[in-house]
């Protein structure tokens, strides 16, 4: 091989080791926006039990923060001003993503409107990247929210994960400072939930940068 090629290839190899060695960017997306809520209570646990795992980034996304109108303009059909300045904020941070952790509590045997909003608003940013949950709420501790949420994000290419973070009861299974009272169960639910998000995060990301998805 001559030396010029040689060195390409080095380059190439080197830089590939780099990819794969990169944190992987979690965002994770805060998808209650009621007054009086836990969902950033919860979210805080959630990335400070995180932080034990090695080679991830969070990037936390409140969607109370997000002014994503309800109404949707046709197809082919430019965003109001107003709606392109929020897409801005919070459309680079998705498709920046390597994984999602989406935190939710159950609202009438479902998710609240302001996730599926952002869902809808988004479409090849999902694409062929993993999706895990941590869910609150009730005797259910938000699984049924969870559930369907795992059908609308089959329909955009993404995988979620098997294991999922659930706390159950949060108005009595949940502390002052949103953390839950026994930290054990959770906090290696936590573990396994996000050793399967970095599995599939880095297998995906690699895919990604070889094989672009076509969806």
């Amino acid at each position: 091989m001559p030396a010029s090629e040689a060195t390409a290839a080095a380059v190439s190899t080197t830089a590939s080791t780099v990819d794969r060695d990169a944190p992987l960017r979690v965002a994770v997306i805060i998808g209650s926006v009621r007054e009086g809520r836990q969902g950033p209570a919860v979210a805080d646990w959630f990335v400070g039990a995180a932080a034990a795992q090695a080679g991830l980034e969070f990037d936390v996304i409140d969607l109370a923060e997000v002014n994503l109108p309800l109404v949707m303009p046709g197809w082919g059909s430019t965003p109001s001003p107003e709606t392109a300045a929020a897409l801005a904020d919070v459309t680079p941070r998705l498709a920046d993503a390597d994984a999602f952790v989406v935190i939710t509590p159950e609202y009438n045997h479902s998710f609240p409107a302001a996730l599926k909003n952002l869902i809808d608003w988004h479409h090849q940013q999902w694409h062929a990247k993993p999706v895990g949950f941590v869910s609150y709420g009730g005797l259910g501790g938000g699984l049924r929210a969870v559930e369907q949420l795992r059908l609308i994000f089959a329909e955009l290419h993404a995988v979620t994960v098997r294991d999922s973070v659930s706390l159950h009861g949060p108005w009595s299974g949940l502390g002052p400072d949103g953390a839950p009272r026994d930290t054990d169960v959770p906090a290696g639910a936590v573990k396994g939930m996000l050793g399967q998000l970095a599995w599939w995060g880095r297998v995906l990301r690699d895919a990604r940068s070889t094989h672009p998805y076509q969806g």
